[in-house]
């Protein structure tokens, strides 16, 4: 599926361990919830009611830092990590004892959806904290002039999406067609493809893609 622009990150050993202390505490609440730091930080942000940009200004911290660490792009180190969390305030140590929602989440709120997305590109995430899920479904919009890059997209599995309004230009291998709302497309996500919105309105579509790459 279509991948926002990200910048590659340093993991932090020091994170590893307290990552792995929390996995190894019999006492912490962790039977069916996502052990990585982006899903826990995301369901905390949306406990509380904020956006990335809220968090990052209450920590201090940048906006694309927040986003970066929601989406596993970046390990933060544990400074960075005790600078967001005081923003609620939680502990490192509650922080990865906590319990999130479980699995089992059959209905789910706009605001439930999980941004997965950039500034041009939103790619809102249905179940995003469910780690069991078979098939990755997205609420996307392009906004005009929005590109996924000029260097193609492949990877394994299958994609399907249909456009609910504006226009997008979808390039698969050798063909290429804009499609209008009620126009669909499905394709193996092994052939290499792209996504442009080439027009003045934004595109808005829902999308699926198996296997999961988010």
């Amino acid at each position: 599926m279509r991948k926002p622009k990200t910048l590659s990150g340093r993991t932090s050993a020091s994170l590893d361990r307290l990552r792995q202390g929390s996995r190894n505490n019999p006492s912490a609440k962790t039977d069916g919830v996502p052990e990585d730091v982006g899903a826990r930080l995301v369901w905390l942000r949306k406990q509380h009611g904020l956006s990335q940009r809220e968090l990052a200004k209450r920590a201090g911290v940048t906006n694309g830092t927040i986003s970066l660490i929601e989406k596993n792009a970046t390990s933060p180190q544990v400074a960075s990590l005790r600078k967001i969390l005081a923003a609620f305030p939680i502990s490192i140590a509650e922080f990865f004892s906590m319990t999130l929602r479980d699995d089992h989440q059959i209905f789910f709120s706009a605001q439930d959806l999980v941004e997965m997305g950039g500034a041009d590109i939103s790619l809102r995430l249905v179940a995003g904290q469910n780690r069991s899920r078979k098939i990755q479904m997205f609420h996307e919009v392009f906004a005009p002039g929005s590109d996924t890059g000029k260097q193609m997209l492949a990877h394994e599995g299958e994609e399907a999406g249909l456009v609910i309004r504006g226009q997008i230009e979808i390039t698969v291998g050798k063909h290429k067609k804009v499609l209008g709302p009620g126009e669909a497309y499905y394709f193996s996500s092994t052939v290499p493809h792209r996504f442009r919105n080439l027009g003045d309105e934004e595109c808005e579509m829902v999308s699926a893609a198996t296997p999961p790459s988010f």
